[in-house]
């Protein structure tokens, strides 16, 4: 069975993705967030590090989990409870945790937003989207409907998309920022964009979407979030030649 450094790999991901390089939210800890033994034989990626995750990732017998929201994102302590038994599932079944957030996100190769503008046919985007004080987005030119975009947002993802019709029924500047930044439209639409394609919003944004006259597409913030874990543990499989899966636990949200 082919093994890698843990070390090798992290170090690999950390020159890859540079996490140092980007202010992000404080619960991300984007890196390495629990160590195994050592070394690596599977890889196994999810969007989330959840109990149910790292038991699929267990069960493949992954020792890596590459993830993009990780442990800390909520109140991570006692140790106690639910939070023990996760520690405990992850120790006793010697599986490291390796999360990126915004680096994930923001990756031009890897990244949660090139992956979603592949799928989209927006060919050669542009950063965009500052947001503390970097680009985490891109943009780009794709004259197509409203409806045409969103049947291609719905086979992107896999999921049908929530379309708040704010702007003009035919789409042509097109803004990605994957996960949840509908409460942020307005940055899009200072940005000059027409059309915002992100992750989820909160109810009153359908109507900040009419008043900025801008189109926007919920797809999902799980659903637009699986390219970059993907597109990284693809990547790391062929360089240290390891087998790797993806593990699909979807939120519905």
């Amino acid at each position: 069975m082919a093994k890698a450094k843990l070390a090798d790999i992290v170090a690999h991901c950390n020159r890859t993705l540079k996490p140092d390089s980007f202010e992000d939210w404080p619960g991300a800890v984007n890196g390495l967030q629990v160590e195994n033994r050592g070394s690596v034989s599977r890889i196994a990626a999810a969007v989330d590090a959840t109990p149910a995750t790292v038991k699929k990732a267990a069960d493949e017998g992954a020792d890596l989990l590459i993830v993009h929201h990780g442990l800390f994102w909520g109140k991570t302590h006692p140790w106690t409870g639910n939070r023990y038994k996760l520690l405990r599932l992850l120790l006793d079944n010697n599986i490291a945790v390796y999360s990126s957030h915004l680096p994930l996100d923001a990756h031009p190769r890897l990244g949660n937003n090139t992956g979603l503008c592949r799928e989209l046919g927006i060919r050669s985007p542009k950063p965009f989207f500052i947001e503390r004080g970097q680009a985490i987005g891109l943009r780009g030119e794709l004259d197509i409907t409203r409806a045409g975009l969103a049947k291609r947002l719905a086979k992107a993802t896999g999921c049908e998309p929530t379309v708040l019709p704010g702007g003009a029924a035919r789409c042509k500047k097109i803004g990605v920022v994957t996960g949840g930044a509908g409460a942020e439209m307005k940055t899009a639409a200072d940005e000059g964009v027409d059309t915002f394609i992100t992750g989820e919003g909160q109810h009153w944004t359908f109507a900040l979407a009419e008043d900025l006259g801008l189109n926007v597409l919920y797809g999902g913030h799980y659903a637009t979030e699986t390219f970059g874990v993907k597109s990284l543990s693809d990547s790391l499989a062929r360089k240290f030649k390891l087998p790797c899966v993806f593990i699909d636990h979807p939120t519905g949200l």
